[in-house]
């Protein structure tokens, strides 16, 4: 974050001591005297080329930081699911029941 600030900060203190520097602007009837052309050229080429450096320095990525970061932990196991057992069932064998003939009627 401070960077950013810091090269803003320098690019305009830069461009503030270009326009302290620089004097003041008299026109002096430059076109009817055949010259100038070639200065006004280099002026905004070199004017160009300190703004691409400036805005190539101002945006400039910052590296990513250098960290060793533990790796991710296992995944849990995976969840079996059982079924339960059928209940036990404990039969009684059937009573044992003697039974006696059943009385015999003549029909005749």
């Amino acid at each position: 974050m401070m960077k950013p600030i810091r090269s803003l900060f320098l690019a305009s203190a830069a461009g503030a001591a270009l326009m302290l520097a620089s004097p003041a602007a008299q026109a002096g009837g430059w076109r009817h005297h055949g010259g100038g052309g070639g200065a006004v050229a280099a002026g905004v080429i070199g004017g160009l080329a300190v703004g691409a450096l400036l805005g190539s320095a101002a945006a400039q990525a910052a590296p990513p930081p250098v960290a060793y970061y533990a790796p991710p932990p296992p995944p849990p196991p995976p969840v079996a699911y059982y079924y339960a057992p059928p209940p036990v069932a404990y039969y009684a064998p059937p009573p044992v029941v003697y039974y006696e003939p059943a009385p015999r009627y003549r029909h005749w």
